[in-house]
């Protein structure tokens, strides 16, 4: 005798080699024995053997009208045995059950199960929604394997439009267009932003980062919110000195300046006078909450995105040939350029010139701060300021930069095409400690320290930035900044640019004017702002670091440089020579850090931002010149 079973939701059928009541002993089509329970049998039979009931029963069930099964079974529950006699006319034979069993099973959208073997049809309401939900699982099938096909060939679908960013950055796999992106990534061996850009969905891989910056920092857009316009504050005394500025090319929220005042005694007043966005609109409004959710200028090579809008920038931005409302710093120096007094006003600073590093650099510098050099305007001025600067470093006993440390400029032109897209790189680099640095550097520190003390003896809350122990953080009451060599520090000369500086010139304001503090001590919302600003601050600085990485390799790229030297860090980890790029090299054999090395580059990616390089040959030992290139 032989059984037709069902064994771990498939139907099986063999030969009784024992009947034990309860169970049964099998030898299934494969030869294998089985115990089975005998409530798992669903037909007996003695014709045809197993195997050939299987094949029959499963080519005789495909040829079943479902849709005609279901009109026909009637309302009630019922045995597939049952139905299959009231369908042939007549008792089935094995085949004949066991095809109906097969049909009735594969098809739970038209019959519901309701035990071993029994069916009952599913109400016409559901079975509806069921074939509607059939019908757009096929058609979002169809369209899947059409937006595969897209993709593969290298055509974006129409689908995609406008949901690039999503696809990218934070896909919902259970969204058909994903899926499409998933089968075309695995069918062509690229990753999604490879594909998608071969497919012309980014203009260039310069697109793929900066758009997951904006998705991710920037899901409203880049648009300002509508505000209304900063008011102009009325009656400000008016400062009887020339101001100038010194900052790059490309700053246009200046919000800093200097002035150099002389004396009839002798002597001078210095002034340091810092833009005065504050005085323009109040906490709670519409220009601060836009302050309050973008906390910082956002800086990248050939970008930025401003903290403010561009006409709030233009009303205070300390451009040359306005007066300027301002937050001024005076100080009384002597002859000997000892400082006797200070004292800090809100005042209208005329502003004279906007001296740009570009311009100012190559006469202003170490050699010819000691040979003399060319006269040029603000020459005297500057001259000042840098020996007041050398005094006041020496005082804090702290240098105001890393002595041997490069910066590096990165420009980028956006008129000009490479073969990897918009934007020609062109990397400029600098050691750090300038005498322009330091005169900038020691001024803004001189500015932040004292306005630091104005607020802490006055009993009003800022934000402070506090360093001991080697670790820095943001506080709001002052403490000391160990690296700085200051008692405290209170970001305060960056008001355009940084919402902590806003912060604080708000609360600057209110001690020099009399008024009330725009935070009170303790104030939940004070503390809410330092941890907002430290995070996306933080973060910010993260992308710019990540942008200047790429346009590290496609500076590589764009100049087809095929060997380079470079310098060792420590273990395989190198340092280019000519640019601020950093990456591992797994070929190179032991070396001293500082150690200089030449290197074949081998392969580059702008997707993932790395270079691959074979280590060529040892050039020099650690020396000093090494260590003025790497800092190190």
């Amino acid at each position: 005798m032989f059984v037709l079973f069902e064994e771990d939701g498939s139907f099986k059928a063999g030969t009784v080699l024992a009947d034990n009541d309860a169970s049964l002993q099998i030898e299934n089509t494969h030869g294998k024995r089985v115990k089975i329970k005998r409530a798992n049998v669903l037909l007996e039979f003695r014709a045809p053997q197993p195997a050939e009931l299987l094949v029959r029963a499963e080519r005789d069930a495909a040829g079943f009208d479902t849709d005609f099964l279901w009109e026909v079974c009637g309302d009630e529950e019922f045995a597939f045995t049952d139905f299959a006699a009231d369908y042939y006319g007549h008792a089935p034979d094995a085949v004949e059950a066991a095809a109906m069993l097969f049909s009735l099973h594969a098809a739970p959208m038209w019959f519901h199960r309701k035990g071993k073997g029994r069916y009952r049809k599913a109400p016409e309401d559901i079975l509806r929604a069921a074939k509607a939900g059939l019908e757009k699982k096929r058609r979002q099938a169809e369209a899947v394997e059409r937006m595969r096909a897209d993709l593969a060939a290298g055509r974006l679908p129409a689908e995609f439009a406008g949901m690039v960013s999503q696809l990218l950055y934070r896909p919902d796999r259970n969204r058909i267009e994903v899926k499409a992106l998933e089968a075309a990534c695995v069918e062509t061996g690229l990753s999604a932003a490879r594909l998608l850009l071969k497919c012309g969905a980014l203009a260039s891989s310069h697109d793929f980062h900066f758009n997951r910056f904006l998705f991710e920092q920037f899901p409203e857009g880049l648009d300002f919110p509508p505000f209304d316009p900063p008011a102009m504050p009325g009656g400000l005394p008016r400062a009887e000195v020339a101001a100038f500025s010194i900052d790059d090319a490309a700053t246009t929220e200046i919000d800093d300046a200097f002035s150099v005042t002389a004396k009839a005694a002798g002597g001078w007043t210095i002034g340091i006078h810092i833009a005065a966005p504050a005085l323009g609109f109040a906490r709670g409004s519409a220009l601060d909450a836009i302050a309050r959710r973008r906390l910082s200028t956002v800086y990248m090579p050939g970008n930025k995105i401003t903290m403010l809008p561009e006409e709030a920038v233009a009303a205070f931005t300390l451009s040359a040939g306005a007066a300027r409302p301002a937050v001024s710093l005076y100080l009384d120096v002597r002859a000997d350029l000892t400082i006797t007094g200070h004292e800090s006003r809100i005042d209208l600073v005329p502003v004279v010139a906007n001296l740009r590093h570009h311009d100012i650099e190559p006469v202003f510098n170490e050699t010819t701060l000691t040979g003399g050099g060319p006269d040029f305007p603000w020459k005297k001025e500057l001259t000042l300021l840098w020996e007041l600067a050398t005094v006041l470093e020496a005082g804090r006993g702290k240098p105001s930069a890393h002595a041997n440390q490069v910066d590096y400029n990165f420009a980028v032109d956006w008129e000009r095409n490479t073969p990897d897209g918009p934007g020609f790189i062109a990397i400029g680099r600098r050691l750090r400690g300038s005498p322009m640095d330091k005169l900038v550097a020691e001024l803004m520190i001189l500015a932040n320290s004292t306005w630091g003390r104005l607020l802490d003896e006055a009993g009003v809350p800022g934000l402070y930035r506090v360093q001991g122990g080697g670790k820095v953080r943001m506080a709001t009451v002052a403490a000391p900044h160990e690296g700085l060599g200051v008692d405290c520090y209170a970001w305060s000369s960056s008001p355009l640019r940084r919402y902590a500086d806003l912060v604080n010139q708000w609360q600057i304001v209110a001690v020099l004017g009399g008024g009330e503090p725009a935070f009170a001590p303790r104030s939940v919302d004070l503390m809410s702002a330092l941890r907002d600003f430290e995070l996306t601050y933080t973060e910010y600085s993260e992308f710019q670091r990540r942008m200047e990485r790429y346009w590290c390799v496609r500076w590589l790229r764009q100049n087809e440089i095929r060997t380079t030297e470079a310098f060792v860090l420590r273990d395989n980890l190198v340092r280019l020579a000519d640019i601020p790029f950093i990456f591992k090299v797994a070929s190179l054999p032991p070396q001293l850090p500082g150690s200089k090395v030449s290197l074949a580059i081998t392969d580059s990616d702008l997707i993932d931002v790395e270079v691959d390089a074979r280590y060529l040959a040892t050039l020099a030992e650690p020396g000093p010149e090494a260590q003025e290139t790497t800092g190190y």
